[in-house]
């Protein structure tokens, strides 16, 4: 009698299912050991950026990759500088409300009349910034590799546009900054509670 129809065996496809459950949480813990290690992670990130742009200039080409790529990093860094609850769309709301006649709501960041402490809590996390940023700088490099993504573009005029936009986009963001008085980087002394000054 044969054994081979009692199911015993797994399946090609439960195999494959098996294989890429394993991959996942060897790539998972892998995540997991790197956590701490936010200056080593942001290094290892820098490095592949830099092979990425040593790879553009030697090869001469994959401009439009390149500037693909630093478009989609100046959009990392401009979520990341934001707070996760944009004060100018409270205040639209706050404006909207009382129009109705409702009792004006409270807004996330500290203000005039309400001067409690409330911590910054940005829109993209430093972990998903460092990891987002280190997917799209090893898929760029991956993107390098092949003649499709070599297009013939006049390179200057992509560095001179890239540069307007992050100077305007940067201009708009601190403008905003001030505007609503937030800092989103930790600057200066921490406070000590319980000890001696």
């Amino acid at each position: 009698m044969s054994d081979s129809g009692s199911g015993l065996e797994p399946s090609p496809v439960q195999n494959l299912q098996a294989q890429y459950a394993k991959i996942q949480r060897l790539y998972q813990q892998t995540l997991d050991r790197w956590t701490p290690h936010m200056l080593n992670r942001w290094l290892a990130s820098a490095g592949l950026l830099a092979l990425f742009l040593l790879r553009i200039v030697l090869a001469q080409g994959w401009y439009i990759v390149c500037y693909a790529h630093a478009i989609y990093l100046l959009n990392l860094l401009l979520a990341f500088l934001q707070p996760k609850f944009d004060p100018s769309l409270q205040d639209d709301l706050m404006a909207d409300e009382i129009e109705e006649g409702g009792d004006p709501a409270i807004s996330p960041l500290p203000s005039q009349r309400d001067d409690e402490f409330r911590p910054f809590v940005r829109r993209l996390p430093e972990w998903q910034f460092w990891l987002s940023s280190t997917r799209a700088t090893i898929i760029a490099l991956f993107c390098t590799f092949s003649e499709v993504f070599d297009v013939p573009v006049y390179w200057p005029i992509l560095v001179v546009y890239f540069f307007v936009l992050f100077a305007l986009t940067m201009r708009r963001q601190i403008q905003h900054m001030i505007k609503y008085k937030y800092v989103p980087f930790d600057i200066g002394r921490k406070a000590r509670y319980g000890g001696a000054k």
